[in-house]
């Protein structure tokens, strides 16, 4: 087979600019973290993936609205954050003004302005309507018992994002989505593609991600060909249905995969976060084993202390500016919402930097967004997490650390990788 040396020296030089970007940029973010202190430039850097918190305090101190190095606005106050997301002034997603940082992943309803966006919201809804949410319940207690009777069983130690983490909410999409059942390997996956949100790393990190993406579109349309020609009581066999004027082959398949990794990669973090916050205050943990009914209280202070997705943005999509806390936003603006920082602010939650499964004000966290693109799977994430919670603190009331807690490199999805403990 000849070869065309001229079409490999396009791919080579293609190849070479995108490794240049690359860097470039990650040589940008640590001369303007390190030398000018821009403190979104730090997030992205070792010290401020291990402690987002104290780079959030430092901008709070600098003002609840601040100028990006690229131009746009950060905020770190709940008030201002809640207003950017109820607003229709204010979309995810404009072609003239592309998102700084863009990633790789198509997040369908998340990048998704309206009228799509609402159309295809609709679509969705049906999976997590009171009777399917009754299926789900039954589900995740059976998976719970599946995957923590052998722990038991085996030996003292695991490690709890490997052994239950990960696999309990993998077992409640794939279900509720009709895929086959194969926990490892959608793990693999999700996790792979999910790392796209925080950008490209180096050119290793783009060819994983292409070889995920892939991977994932196979997976698709190999389910789309089994519901149409099985369809069977799964969220995608009922999308499936409605193929055509409502949505298209190509939204169907971007929001099945948008359903898959929304669907895990939070609770895992979210678990992984509660138990990390649970077991470093053993007051807190006492508080939960004792009385297991405290689950649901634990599930919105480990969201509104630590929350898996730590930040979102949008962007201004009305002529006219708006004031954010005395600060112009302008047409094509992007606001970088910090969630995490927000979920922390003194105005409105007492003591903010304390985890505390008793206060009374934990309700008003961001963890699920607000407005239009409030989470459509909330009530099932809840659902997920106070089950697991409970299950833990019943099953283990011993349970405690069993070695240090590796976190995953990511700004934008924040939870640990490795959570080793013993009962």
């Amino acid at each position: 087979m000849a070869v065309n040396v001229q079409q490999l020296s396009r791919q080579a030089l293609g190849i070479g600019r995108f490794a240049r970007e690359i860097y470039a940029m990650r040589a940008q973010n640590a001369y303007h973290g390190l030398v000018r202190g821009d403190p979104l430039s730090q997030l992205q850097l070792a010290a401020g993936r291990a402690d987002p918190h104290a780079v959030h305090e430092r901008m709070r101190a600098l003002g609840p609205v601040l100028p990006t190095r690229l131009g746009n606005l950060s905020t770190t106050s709940h008030a201002v954050c809640q207003q950017v997301l109820r607003s229709r002034a204010f979309g995810v997603d404009d072609p003239a003004a592309p998102r700084p940082g863009s990633d790789m992943l198509d997040l369908s309803l998340l990048a998704l302005n309206p009228p799509d966006h609402t159309r295809l919201r609709r679509l969705a809804a049906p999976a997590f309507t009171p009777r399917r949410m009754a299926g789900y319940e039954a589900l995740v207690e059976t998976a719970i018992d599946r995957l923590l009777d052998p722990v038991a069983r085996q030996g003292r130690s695991f490690d709890l994002m490997a052994a239950f983490a990960s696999p309990l909410p993998i077992a409640v999409i794939t279900r509720m989505l009709g895929l086959p059942d194969e926990p490892g390997r959608l793990r693999h996956i999700g996790a792979t593609v999910a790392s796209a949100l925080d950008g490209v790393r180096s050119i290793g990190h783009a060819l994983t991600l292409y070889l995920a993406d892939r991977d994932l579109k196979q997976t698709f349309d190999a389910l789309l060909v089994r519901a149409a020609a099985d369809p069977g009581d799964d969220l995608t066999s009922a999308l499936l249905a409605q193929e055509g004027d409502q949505i298209t082959l190509e939204e169907l398949s971007a929001l099945v995969g948008l359903l898959l990794l929304a669907g895990f990669e939070t609770t895992v973090n979210a678990i992984g976060n509660g138990v990390r916050a649970l077991l470093a205050d053993r007051e807190q943990w006492q508080l939960l084993v004792d009385d297991p009914s405290r689950a649901g209280a634990v599930v919105e202070e480990v969201l509104r202390y630590d929350p898996p997705v730590q930040q979102t943005a949008r962007v201004l999509l009305t002529p006219e500016p708006v004031r954010l806390a005395g600060v112009e936003a302008r047409r094509g603006q992007w606001v970088m919402l910090l969630l995490a920082a927000a979920n922390r602010d003194p105005d409105v939650f007492t003591d903010p930097h304390r985890f505390d499964v008793t206060r009374p004000d934990m309700g008003e966290h961001l963890a699920f967004s607000g407005g239009i693109h409030y989470c459509l799977g909330a009530a099932l994430a809840r659902m997920e997490l106070a089950a697991a919670f409970r299950a833990l603190a019943v099953r283990f009331p011993g349970l405690r650390p069993a070695g240090p807690v590796v976190m995953r490199p990511g700004t934008v999805l924040r939870g640990p990788r490795r959570l080793p403990v013993t009962f």
